[in-house]
């Protein structure tokens, strides 16, 4: 169990670190707009949010077969047939979740970020 749940974060990771270098450029793009880069990075990491929590409702139905984690999950930890759908679904749910809440969170300092840019003038 303990090596689904370091693949799954493992994985899951990885895109949003992909996602988070996108986001990040847009926000270099907008550095001389101190304001409009923290709005675009709120923005955007909100919509990864999204996507996020889209992933974790998709994680139910989605065949185990066909995830990532599955192919990079060693034979022999991979769970028996019988269980294997409903256990990578949940660990797969969960850990679109947490990582979902932590770019929530991300999203709403650059939110504040910007909001602070704004009442100062910039």
């Amino acid at each position: 169990m303990e090596a689904m749940h370091r693949i799954a974060y493992e994985t899951v990771l990885r895109a949003c670190g992909f996602a988070s270098l996108a986001i990040f450029c847009v926000m270099i793009g907008l550095s001389f707009l101190p304001r409009s880069a923290f709005q675009a990075g709120g923005f955007l990491t909100m919509v990864m949010t999204l996507v996020l929590v889209l992933k974790a409702r998709e994680a139910r139905t989605k065949d185990h077969r066909r995830t990532e984690m599955w192919l990079y999950l060693p034979k022999e930890d991979r769970p028996p047939q019988a269980v294997a759908q409903r256990t990578i679904s949940t660990v797969m749910r969960e850990t679109y979740l947490l990582f979902a809440r932590w770019t929530a969170i991300i999203s709403i300092v650059m939110w504040t970020i910007a909001l602070f840019f704004s009442v100062i003038g910039l």
